[in-house]
């Protein structure tokens, strides 16, 4: 039979300490005995374990005083006390000093397993909340910044003084700048860096569905919501909540948003009941909030809520100088990953240097991966880059204005020359020109089918 945990018994009655013992054995536990408190305390520095089953009633010291021993060694070990019929008082005091639970004496042994599989029950929820969190908690990223342009130094000291304040900040920059790299930055320096950081892509997610996992919803509140779910908010209580694309949510889904940023509040999809969160909202958007403002798209109160603070994210092609530092820090990345030794030949850094690069960092890092993996030697050559990099003269030509070539384009045929583009730098890799374009594999395959763009 496996073990089920480790268990230490202090008591001081032995003919009892041996029964329990015996039964717990063979019900699978693992059990060291102490009989008196110093004995108890040696048990559990070396042990560690899991539960301790404390007798109040010691002969060289209080069990409350063992007890509070052991809070502060091994805060990991639940306590459940035994205690006689008498003595329940003393007991409900064990239970503010942080004992799990306690069962008085003499105890049917099915009754102890049931508190203590309950206590484990709780060790088990809490590791997956903590695993949860470290997961949810990304690292100091400040490795990935890579740059000496003055743009990108005033930035990275913007986010320096910006970072340990409690401000909102907007994130503004075009697809691929860096935006989330940016707002993961700002966390990992802020006094919220051990908490959750909790992305949400609001442009991937529809108007209900997105109100749903920002703000949760309660049983019943609409079809399929079976069960009560929590929402991303209270996910990220104590941290950090990053919103993508923020420019994209519904008016409807602005006034919740506002009102969370404003009074820390909200209620469940669903719900009566008033949620207090506290967590700090940084926002990202490539679109000109202030012309949606005027247009009466985006509430202007929002955008002020947001706008506390502004950091811009400069483009790749206003950062010309950054090129080659950054083509070497991916390369060596990209080694290492990959395990070769492959190089970045002259003439292929001169192509780059060259691209106006629309898709901005993202769109360099997938060049030099896909030049790297098509590459059969050590050098990187030009005609390794995706086909829309490999006749690369100069910069790219600005796009023609109404008044030099005629009417101005529609945006949806804007957009559909905006997907070619992205198709033809990834040669073609849905993935890459999704990731490229700021958007979803999702989103991305309902546009080429919209523009009839599919093989």
């Amino acid at each position: 039979m496996k073990a089920k945990a480790s268990v230490v018994l202090v008591d001081d009655d032995t003919a009892f300490r041996q029964v329990l013992a015996g039964e717990l054995e063979r019900a699978g536990w693992t059990v060291t005995p102490a009989a008196c408190g110093a004995e108890a305390l040696r048990a559990v520095r070396d042990v560690e374990p899991l539960l301790v089953l404390l007798d109040l009633r010691l002969p060289d010291m209080s069990g409350l005083d063992v007890l509070k021993a052991i809070r502060e060694r091994s805060p990991s070990s639940d306590v459940i006390v035994l205690t006689g019929h008498g003595s329940i008082d003393t007991a409900i005091e064990s239970i503010r000093m942080g004992a799990f639970d306690y069962v008085a004496k003499p105890c049917p042994l099915d009754e102890l397993e049931v508190r203590m599989e309950r206590a484990m029950e709780r060790q088990s929820l809490r590791n997956r909340a903590n695993l949860l969190e470290r997961g949810l908690t990304p690292p100091d990223v400040s490795q990935s910044f890579v740059g000496a342009s003055p743009d990108f130094r005033r930035l990275l000291d913007l986010v320096d003084r910006v970072a340990p304040s409690e401000s909102t900040v907007l994130i503004t920059g075009e697809t691929g700048a860096g935006k989330e790299m940016v707002a993961k930055l700002v966390h990992a320096r802020s006094t919220r860096r051990h908490r959750p950081f909790v992305v949400v892509e609001c442009a991937a997610l529809q108007e209900n569905l997105l109100q749903s996992e920002l703000f949760g919803h309660e049983r019943g509140a609409f079809t399929g919501a079976d069960r009560a779910k929590p929402g991303l908010f209270e996910v990220a209580h104590g941290g950090t909540m990053f919103l993508d694309e923020i420019g994209e949510i519904s008016q409807a889904t602005q006034v919740k948003l506002l009102r969370v940023l404003d009074a820390s509040t909200f209620r469940h999809v669903g719900g009566t009941s008033e949620i207090h969160v506290d967590v700090r909202v940084l926002a990202a958007t490539n679109r000109d909030l202030p012309s949606m403002v005027a247009q009466g798209l985006f509430r202007q109160d929002l955008y002020y809520r947001l706008s506390t603070i502004t950091l811009a994210v400069p483009p790749l092609r206003e950062r010309r100088e950054d090129i080659d530092v950054l083509v070497a820090h991916f390369a060596a990345a990209l080694n290492a990953r990959f395990g070769v030794r492959k190089r970045i030949a002259p003439e292929t850094l001169d192509r780059l240097r060259c691209h106006d690069w629309p898709g901005n960092v993202r769109e360099l890092l997938h060049a030099i991966e896909a030049a790297m993996i098509v590459c059969g030697g050590d050098d990187v050559l030009p005609e390794h880059l995706p086909p829309a990099l490999r006749q690369a003269t100069g910069r790219a030509p600005e796009p023609a204005t109404a008044e030099q070539d005629g009417p101005l384009p529609t945006l949806q045929v804007m957009e559909r020359l905006h997907i070619e583009r992205a198709l033809r730098a990834t040669a073609g890799h849905r993935g890459h020109a999704a990731r490229m374009l700021g958007i979803s594999e999702r989103n991305l395959y309902r546009k080429l089918r919209e523009y009839e763009l599919l093989d």
